[in-house]
């Protein structure tokens, strides 16, 4: 199990009550592109030298006509489908360089969907969507959402698609679901030298199921390269500019896109943000200090203090280590599987109803509701089949970060700090960065994603200050990072992984800011 961030809609939208607070929209003057405008006497973006490497790609590839037939039914997990999407859905392959080093060399398919505008007389162009992850598949995940973004889909084709690595993009796959199940079952907290071995023993063997596996892609997976098949797609899409709506993982990508293409930048919003300034071990703190806060938040909802709900479900976790207790299901609660399943409720407040009767029921004996939120979460279905996105979101995000943690390491250094931030989620996430990337066999890109973006036009950064898995103090540093007059802060007080679609407030001003090129002033406070 790992808490890295994961995609951003997987407990669903509910609606929330408004609270307009003060902070005036600025209306801003947009090109036949529709970007927003820059701040008054700041520069131009200068062209990249991507933005040039992109403009000289074969055109094969940026002459490509994507061929849109109605979507048969998304890969839901190994071995099955989901729901195919209605009428209105279309699905198309693009062509895309393997290796952007050799454009004229090898491709690969990027999966695409799309629903028209409703109102085509109105038309901006294209809003891509990427949903967070890494891993996470667009194809799958936008038809089944759309109704929460239909206000947009009046105005914008909604896009998405499968980045590269996901699901019917040249999937990565490290292992069947029979292994992944084992893998599941060890000790991820190992309190022996044999329990350690075992644990590091089946990362190792993760990533060379990797290596054999999906040999070709996986030194290709990077963000990078997904921001520039993003670019390639909006120019085969018709758009002059890049309209881009990302949650979660998806902000990094965002972001990483604006750095790189600055000039192409149109109406971009960053939504429940990655910090850009964690390292490898820096993001799993936080990710520590997120869902500790998160944790507290929600027994502080019950009237119970930080202390002793902590204890409460630390000493659930230390009994399951030692002792596993049955489900209705056939299998056991392990104290893996249990902490998982504590772990998806904390994404959304209207699920934390969902922890109390499920730690009340494992506190009793039973593990069954704590077990099936962790099937949710791992991507388990009924009949026992995983999907490969746990595979993606690895690959992509080692192709990614140097990062590399021993054991030796994480005895020596990260299992205290970890454990004194939270007994709770702190050992499971030091030992996860010894195991994460274990003897990869791909080196790590960069420490940080570079995100700055100078002269671009200006990108919507909202935080929440809540939020368990990308914590708020992330998003106050991307705004930072993307450059005076660029990023644009969006506040929202809540208890949610992302704003979109729990606050009314920061869901009308996202909105004001696609649809009609508003820019609110940054600084603005919304409340779920």
């Amino acid at each position: 199990m790992t808490m890295r961030v994961r995609a951003r809609v997987r407990a669903g939208v509910p609606a929330a009550a408004l609270v307009l607070l003060a902070g005036v929209a600025v209306s801003c003057t947009s090109d036949s592109g529709g970007g927003g405008a820059r701040e008054a006497g700041s520069p131009p973006a200068a062209v990249t030298a991507e933005e040039r490497a992109q403009d000289a790609l074969p055109a094969a590839l940026t002459g490509q006509k994507p061929d849109w037939k109605r979507c048969g039914a998304p890969v839901k997990a190994m071995g099955s489908e989901a729901e195919r999407p209605g009428a209105k859905w279309q699905c198309a392959t693009l062509r895309v360089p393997l290796d952007y080093r050799e454009p004229s060399g090898e491709t690969i398919g990027i999966a695409m969907v799309r629903t028209r505008a409703a109102d085509s007389g109105e038309r901006i162009g294209s809003l891509l969507f990427n949903f967070g992850g890494p891993g996470g598949s667009g194809v799958a995940t936008l038809p089944g959402g759309s109704a929460q973004f239909a206000s947009l889909g009046k105005r914008y084709d909604l896009v998405s698609f499968d980045p590269r690595g996901v699901a019917e993009s040249s999937a990565v796959v490290c292992r069947d679901s029979e292994q992944t199940e084992a893998a599941h079952r060890l000790d991820s907290t190992p309190d022996s030298p044999t329990e350690e071995q075992a644990f590091l023993d089946s990362s190792i063997a993760f990533g060379a199921g990797c290596a054999e596996r999906s040999a070709k892609v996986l030194p290709h997976v990077g963000t990078a390269n997904a921001a520039r098949d993003m670019d390639l797609m909006r120019r085969v899409l018709g758009d002059t500019k890049l309209h881009y709506l990302g949650f979660s993982y998806g902000t990094e990508l965002g972001a990483v896109y604006a750095h790189h293409f600055p000039t192409r930048v149109g109406r971009l919003v960053l939504d429940a943000v990655v910090d850009p300034a964690a390292d490898f071990v820096g993001g799993a703190r936080n990710q520590v200090i997120g869902f500790q806060r998160s944790l507290e938040n929600y027994f502080a909802s019950r009237g119970v203090s930080a202390e002793d709900g902590t204890a409460r479900v630390a000493k659930l976790l230390e009994e399951l280590d030692r002792k596993p207790i049955p489900t209705d299901t056939g299998r056991t609660l392990t104290e893996g599987l249990a902490l998982t399943g504590i772990v998806l409720p904390l994404y959304a407040k209207e699920q934390w109803p969902y922890l109390t009767e499920a730690l009340k029921d494992a506190e009793g004996g039973d593990g069954t509701a704590l077990l099936l939120l962790a099937d949710s979460y791992n991507n388990r279905d009924d009949e026992g089949n995983y999907s490969s996105q746990d595979h993606a979101q690895r690959a992509i995000s080692c192709a990614d970060a140097k990062g590399r943690v021993s054991a030796a390491e994480v005895r020596k250094r990260h299992l205290a700090e970890f454990s004194a931030i939270s007994p709770v989620f702190g050992p499971y996430l030091a030992w996860d960065l010894a195991g994460w990337c274990a003897d990869w066999p791909v080196e790590g890109e960069r420490d940080n994603p570079e995100v700055s973006a100078k002269g671009a036009a200006p990108i919507l950064v909202v935080g929440t200050t809540g939020d368990s898995a990308t914590p708020y103090e992330g998003a106050k540093r991307m705004a930072d990072e993307l450059g005076k007059g660029v990023g644009v802060l969006l506040t929202n007080k809540g208890e949610n992984h992302g704003a979109y679609g729990y606050s009314k407030c920061a869901t009308e001003t996202i909105d004001r800011y696609l649809l009609e090129g508003k820019v609110p002033a940054s600084g603005k406070t919304c409340e779920s």
